[in-house]
């Protein structure tokens, strides 16, 4: 299972780096992204909670 960020539909609600800081951080302009090692952790239940609370299903969860 892998994770990612549909960088382009991030509104940068930032749900995903409060549920989930261990894996999300937001860039200068608030977009969201993983931090390093961040795919490896898909299935955390953080951060399936964190595709969850997104509000535009930035986050994607793969397998």
């Amino acid at each position: 299972m892998g994770v990612s960020v549909a960088t382009d539909r991030c509104i940068g609600a930032a749900l995903c780096v409060m549920t989930a800081p261990e894996v999300f951080t937001q860039d200068d302009d608030g977009v969201g992204q993983l931090l390093p090692g961040g795919s490896e952790r898909a299935g955390d239940p953080s951060v399936k909670e964190a595709a969850r609370a997104c509000p535009v299903q930035a986050i994607i969860l793969h397998g």
